[in-house]
């Protein structure tokens, strides 16, 4: 049985990742998918006194959280196109803008993958200058359904995918 109960954590304030180059992600993030650069950190000393140049980026989204990156170039980084498994970033639109922001990727020759039908949402895939997939992704009616723990046995099935695991 799942109990809801304070947290303490009220939102996202930012999910950070690495940037091979931080103008290359600003053109993405902010000229490509309109996230305003919100805030730039220069960070010359790590807070071990260690002496570097690194830049932390900040791209608000209207919910006022924020995707930021760090350029980190003194820091070993293996930059790969991830695998969507392994690590995307997905952020919610109206279906009007998922489907202009698809047009407007296929006319600038990008990668555009989609619309993937979930049950639940309808996804577009890009990728960006780092090589993190980037997801946009829109809610289909029976969303909250589908979300809501006390109407989707979320634990239960979690635990039989435990179960037959361990076996």
């Amino acid at each position: 049985m799942t109990t809801t109960r304070p947290s303490g954590i009220s939102g996202l304030h930012h999910n950070a990742y690495r940037c091979r180059d931080s103008e290359e992600t600003r053109r993405f993030y902010e000229d490509f998918l309109g996230l305003p650069l919100a805030a730039t950190l220069e960070i010359g000393e790590t807070k071990t006194g260690r002496a570097c140049q690194h830049l932390h980026t900040f791209y608000e989204m209207d919910d006022g959280s924020y995707l930021a990156f760090f350029e980190a170039p003194d820091m070993p980084f293996e930059f790969v196109d991830r695998h969507d498994f392994d690590l995307h970033i997905a952020l919610e639109v109206e279906r009007p803008h998922l489907l202009a922001m698809m047009a407007e990727g296929q006319r600038r020759g990008m990668e555009v993958r989609g619309i993937s039908d979930h049950g639940f949402i309808d996804s577009i895939y890009f990728r960006d200058p780092n090589g993190y997939v980037i997801e946009l992704t829109t809610k289909k009616d029976g969303h909250d359904e589908a979300t809501d723990p006390t109407k989707n046995a979320a634990r239960d099935k979690l635990d039989a995918w435990q179960a037959a695991k361990n076996r």
